[in-house]
């Protein structure tokens, strides 16, 4: 095990100098391949997932029939040149046997007093999902206790996938601004700013933002399984 997690440290400080030293494929009007409006220095979630795929000696096709998704398919996402939704990196994250907060970023390190209590603004590590116009910031200090929270930032139109996403525990949410709808038992809900809303069993639901503004919400999730 620890021979592994040091592989995995030195995955991502390889794709780190990788992609400082490379440009990611580019698709003309592509933003997932642009890498439009990301900070430099950043890896794309694409590159994650291949490098994370190599490290545990997993082929494009054996990923690929993991997840129900073509070798294309698969080829695309690592190359950046096709969204990933939520739901399919999720299923990613299963097959490559880690949680989804694994392709989170941030290099700050908080004062070690403030570590286990406190995520600084400044701090909070950070997920883009390439293409999909949702961006994911994990609030939570640590993933050791029996609760997780993020903020989620919707762009218009954006949407967590045209699948539904599954819930694996209980899940709540507060809409700071914008607008969101979510489906859910066969229902479809519109929340605006100052609404709340609870998932208290396992199950499928769907996002997306309907407005013309970004949506922002903040989602609490127990257990941690995000």
């Amino acid at each position: 095990m620890k021979k592994f997690q040091a592989t995995i440290t030195d995955v991502k400080k390889n794709a780190k100098i990788s992609s400082a030293a490379q440009s990611a494929a580019q698709s003309p009007g592509n933003r997932a391949a642009s890498g439009e409006g990301r900070p430099a220095g950043e890896i794309p979630v694409g590159r994650q997932v291949r490098d994370l795929r190599k490290a545990r000696g997993i082929t494009i096709t054996e990923l690929a029939e993991r997840i129900g998704r073509s070798v294309g398919y698969v080829s695309q996402v690592e190359r950046e040149l096709s969204a990933v939704s939520i739901t399919v990196l999720q299923q990613i994250a299963t097959a490559l046997d880690v949680q989804v907060t694994w392709f989170f970023q941030g290099n700050a390190m908080a004062p070690e007093k403030e570590r286990d209590f406190i995520v600084r603004r400044g701090n909070r590590r950070k997920l883009r999902f390439g293409g999909s116009g949702i961006e994911e910031e994990l609030l939570s200090p640590n993933l050791r206790g029996q609760i997780e929270m993020t903020l989620t930032t919707f762009e218009p139109g954006s949407r967590t996938g045209a699948e539904d996403r599954i819930r694996k525990g209980e899940e709540a949410g507060f809409v700071i601004s914008g607008t969101i709808e979510i489906q859910a038992g066969g229902e479809t809900f519109r929340l605006e700013a100052g609404d709340s809303f609870a998932f208290q069993e396992p199950g499928p639901h769907r996002c997306r933002n309907p407005g013309s503004v970004d949506a922002v919400v903040v989602w609490v999730y127990t257990p941690p399984t995000y």
